[in-house]
């Protein structure tokens, strides 16, 4: 191995060698193999690590067998002494290794013949500044390697090193090329999805189909914190609506408070599904100064994703949030035209039925008066025809104010109140807490108010009624009280009449529940408890 004339021939064979493929194991495992053979070594290996604790063993040649056995196990597992100096930065130059840990083990453990070999030279594969593993040759007896030998070995690993980067770079423009030509087909897919509802999870199973990330997960924002909307893993879709504070969703979480890619290990909260995935990469989702969501991508491989990956993860979330965006524009158009009509019917009922029934009570009233004591029967019926026309001129009244409610945009309880002396009763009112709502525990809230406040008219035979709403962190109250009559419930505190269903219905849709609190008598007590915030889609099922 010495000679200038001999170690040029050893470099130019090395570069010959490394220039015939672009596959890294392949092209590491014939320049190994080619070293041996030009330097008269007869074992080697090499390990590439980017990350600490984290290397593979693509390349091995003439172990002795208690190395080579199970297709070289011992040299895939475990640490070594030259890994860890790599490791903490101790390892920047060619040296002689005096003992080697998994040559130990195997005397140590009788794993089988070691051929006499107990020492190596282990060389750090480098590129520039980029550092990319190590090389490791021996030869029976060889207890030391000269100065030319191993000034040598750092020319090759220098060859290797750049060659290995040179390949990396390669093949991470083909994955970005390749990636990129699939991004505008699952892009084409997220576009076409019609159903706002369905979207995220829509969204995450093309992305995972057409880009083959085996996980892929998208959180939104309820309030202050991440729900995980969908995911897919392994190509198994999961709608969980885990929810969290955003600081708790590690790498998904600093994603979104920071605003930027981030990259880390596993995802809380997931349980084993979350310990799988030891490399993680998230985008945050965003519409202008709006902030919607996290997407993030997940592999069992520590060191798998790449720049590569992160920049087409970028592109992918930048689709998801304009989709998400326009979902939700195009669900308030829908709101919007919804309202239209509905103050349309409501001028409609006013200008026409309401004006016919308010004439017919006005008739009646006047026929009435008119009737004399020998049309007793005439009379009695005048006076049903008025007394059903004004009932049905009073709920006319109150449906055309249900489908217009003037007060809702100025709060639930206001709107509520109004709503209370509409239908001639007098409520007392009190307010603890404030929050602002997500639009669907709004709706319930009212819904079911209405529905109590129509109960107290129709059946407590009183016109006075007790309103509270307390709100908290995390859920809203609505009490709804009245000294009436009162009712006779079953064993299990239940009467199940279509009002009070109706009612428990709207809070159980969107995680709540209704309790009725009655003693005939005694009066009855309506409590309503849900979720501060629930979202849009929930509040729609």
């Amino acid at each position: 191995m010495t000679g200038n004339l001999r170690e040029r021939e050893i470099l130019k064979t090395i570069a010959e060698t490394l220039n015939r493929s672009t596959d890294v194991e392949k092209m590491l495992q014939s320049v190994l193999k080619a070293l041996l053979d030009v330097t008269g070594l007869t074992t080697g290996w090499i390990f590439l690590s980017q990350g600490k604790a984290n290397y593979a063993t693509p390349a091995m040649h003439g172990l002795p067998p208690a190395l080579s056995w199970e297709e070289g196990r011992p040299m895939c597992q475990g640490s070594c002494y030259c890994l860890v100096d790599y490791w903490s930065g101790e390892l920047d130059r060619a040296v002689n290794v005096m003992e080697c840990k998994r040559l130990d083990d195997a005397v140590k453990y009788e794993w089988g013949d070691t051929q006499g070999i107990t020492h190596h030279a282990t060389v750090p594969l480098v590129a520039g500044e980029e550092r990319i593993g190590l090389l490791n040759v021996a030869a029976p007896g060889k207890e030391r390697f000269s100065e030319e030998e191993l000034s040598l070995l750092q020319s090759v690993a220098y060859q290797i090193g750049t060659a290995v980067q040179k390949n990396r770079l390669i093949q991470a423009q083909r994955r970005r090329a390749e990636l990129f030509a699939r991004l505008d087909e699952a892009s084409r897919k997220i576009w076409s999805v019609r159903d706002a509802k369905g979207l995220p999870q829509q969204c995450v199973a093309e992305i995972s189909t057409h880009l083959g990330w085996p996980f892929v997960g998208c959180w939104l924002l309820h309030g202050d914190r991440l729900t995980l909307a969908a995911y897919v893993s392994d190509g198994r879709n999961q709608s969980p609506g885990i929810t969290y504070p955003a600081g708790e969703w590690g790498v998904v979480g600093a994603s979104f408070v920071h605003q930027r890619a981030a990259r880390g290990k596993r995802l809380p909260h997931l349980g084993e599904e979350g310990r799988r995935w030891q490399s993680v990469a998230a985008v945050p989702l965003s519409a202008g100064r709006e902030y919607i969501g996290v997407l993030a991508i997940g592999s069992p491989d520590p060191n798998h994703w790449g720049e590569s990956d992160l920049q087409v993860l970028k592109a992918v979330g930048e689709h998801v949030s304009l989709a998400l965006e326009s979902a939700r524009l195009e669900r308030e158009r829908q709101e919007l035209t919804l309202s239209r009509e509905r103050n349309r019917l409501a001028r409609d009922l006013h200008d026409s039925v309401n004006q016919k029934l308010f004439s017919l009570s006005l008739t009646a009233r006047a026929a009435q008066q008119l009737s004399t004591e020998q049309h007793e029967l005439l009379r009695e019926s005048l006076e049903d025809i008025h007394t059903w026309s004004h009932e049905a001129l009073r709920e006319m009244r109150t449906l055309i104010w249900q489908l217009r409610p003037p007060g809702l945009e100025e709060g639930v309880v206001t709107a509520l109140k109004e709503y209370g002396n509409r239908l001639g009763l007098t409520v007392d009112m009190e307010v603890t807490g404030v929050a602002t709502m997500d639009r669907p525990v709004e709706e319930a809230l009212w819904r079911i108010g209405q529905e109590a406040l129509n109960n107290v008219r129709k059946h407590a035979g009183v016109d006075r009624v007790q309103l509270s709403l307390t709100v908290t962190q995390d859920r809203v109250w609505l009490r709804v009280t009245d000294r009436g009559r009162g009712f006779a419930v079953d064993e299990d505190g239940r009467l199940d009449s279509m009002g009070i269903i109706s009612m428990r219905e709207r809070a159980e849709l969107i995680g709540g529940h209704v309790e009725v609190n009655s003693r005939v008598g005694e009066g009855t007590e309506v409590v309503a408890q849900l979720p501060l915030q629930v979202g849009e889609e929930e509040g729609e099922r």
